[in-house]
């Protein structure tokens, strides 16, 4: 059997200003009492001390002072597990850290798993799965956009929506099983019309949480973004542009790149995952040929798609095909070199395509901000309030979603074809244990480690 109480780094390994050893467990006090010396001659024992206190001293193991600390005491339930927590702050070398945290191992805790504080947590009622999962978008947030998401699930947003929904559907349930138990006393005569009524309310709350997942999808994950035009058209230079450094070579000999360059890119609340490609055009050039193949099959992955022309050229075979290839598909057209006698306008190209049109200058960094905005336009639905506003970030939530609403259809369907009540009781429970998953109730242990073992070591 394990043991109870587990203690793991809870900052990055690193040279800092500090570094953090967390505690946790029944041991805990026990623990700390056994390696800390207080400053003064009359300094108490640790497990004497009041609850949320910060105490100054030393840590030791036997006659060796290790560091200098701030001791922080947490009793449960009031901490982040809901256990008997310590926080040692101690100074931030990896060497001293790890000291520590090995001093504290030797006298009776044990290493922590991935996850298992947030998880501990979780198993004693100090928040929901859904609030758990948030705790780790937090801290892998990449935007501004993301991390309110984050926060507003750690706050329970996302917990309350569904508990919302719950509710509403046992009420369906029990008032069925009750007629069904009772029915000289509970009459079902007329209760389907209401029940469409009720479960319509419902499928439009679900729905809106679903929509709200592709939002969430491009916060939490970014856009996957591919940059297309012919060689030299400036695409590189973008690419540098969007970096904010010389990532990609540029020159003036059309055919520079010819591999696939990748790049994460935050566009202040936008992040790009952003693939620089090889010029697309006609060649008997085999390695070309092989950057330009790569270069489409990058953009059939993509989110969006930025088509860099040179407006300094006049439009060719080459600009058609790739206009075309971007017809259906996500994508805005940057009409590049505004700093150059333009051979192209802006209406001239606005003409060929069903696309935005903006005109920039890679060179001269002109245009740029236009390109956020659009991309804004095209990936957010509107203007996102996390005030009042649930965004689904979550893949596993959003199938958790989906079932439940097509549980709903179900019932709905059972209603209209006029089923036995007994019927809607099976759909509406389907629906009520899918939204559960969100927030753990009734989650496998599997699915839970799952979970939790993509944690660092120390949350």
């Amino acid at each position: 059997m394990k043991m109870n109480t587990i203690a793991a780094i809870a900052t990055a390994m690193s040279s800092s200003g500090i570094g953090i050893v967390r505690i946790s467990g029944d041991e805990a006090f026990t623990i700390i009492d056994k390696i800390y010396r207080g400053k003064g001659k009359n300094s108490r024992k640790l497990s004497e001390a009041p609850s949320h206190t910060i105490h100054y001293g030393y840590i030791a193991d036997g006659d060796e002072i290790i560091d200098e600390v701030l001791v922080m005491l947490m009793r449960g339930p009031k901490s982040f597990t809901a256990e008997d927590t310590v926080e040692i702050d101690c100074h931030g070398g990896v060497l001293i850290t790890k000291k520590i945290l090995e001093t504290v191992l030797k006298y009776g805790a044990r290493p922590a798993e991935p996850g298992e504080f947030t998880k501990r947590a979780f198993l004693n009622g100090r928040m929901d799965l859904a609030q758990a999962e948030a705790v780790i978008d937090v801290i892998n947030s990449k935007n501004e956009y993301a991390l309110k998401a984050s926060v507003s699930q750690l706050d329970g947003a996302v917990s309350k929506a569904v508990k919302a929904l719950r509710e509403q559907i046992i009420y369906q349930i029990a008032f069925i099983e009750s007629a069904l138990d009772d029915p000289e006393h509970i009459s079902l005569d007329g209760y389907g019309e209401s029940l469409l009524s009720a479960i319509r309310g419902m499928k439009e709350g679900l729905w809106k949480l679903i929509c709200s997942a592709d939002n969430g999808r491009v916060m939490t994950e970014g856009i996957k973004t591919v940059i297309l035009g012919k060689p030299n058209a400036g695409k590189s230079s973008l690419m540098n542009v969007l970096v904010g450094e010389e990532r990609a070579i540029v020159t003036d000999v059309a055919g520079t790149t010819r591999d696939t360059l990748e790049e994460t890119i935050r566009l202040e609340d936008i992040t790009l995952n952003v693939i620089d490609t090889a010029g697309i055009r006609d060649t008997d050039d085999i390695v070309e040929k092989i950057g330009v193949e790569k270069a489409r099959n990058a953009a059939d992955a993509a989110d969006l798609i930025i088509y860099v022309v040179d407006g300094s050229c006049p439009l060719d075979e080459n600009d058609d095909e790739i206009l075309e290839f971007i017809r259906e598909r996500k994508a805005v057209v940057l009409l590049n070199k505004s700093d150059l006698a333009m051979e192209i306008s802006a209406e001239m190209l606005a003409s060929r395509t069903t696309h935005r049109v903006i005109s920039i200058s890679a060179k001269e960094r002109v245009g740029i901000e236009n390109l956020e905005e659009e991309i804004k336009a095209m990936f957010y639905h509107g203007e996102i309030d996390f005030n009042d506003e649930v965004t689904i970030t979550n893949v596993r939530h959003k199938n958790a979603l989906e079932q439940a609403y097509r549980s709903l259809e179900m019932v709905e369907q059972s209603v209209e074809n006029a089923m036995p009540e007994d019927f809607y009781s099976i759909d509406l429970m389907d629906a009520y244990e899918q939204l559960g998953l969100i927030i753990g109730e009734a989650v496998e242990d599997d699915l839970v480690n799952e979970i939790f073992s993509k944690f660092c070591m120390g949350k």
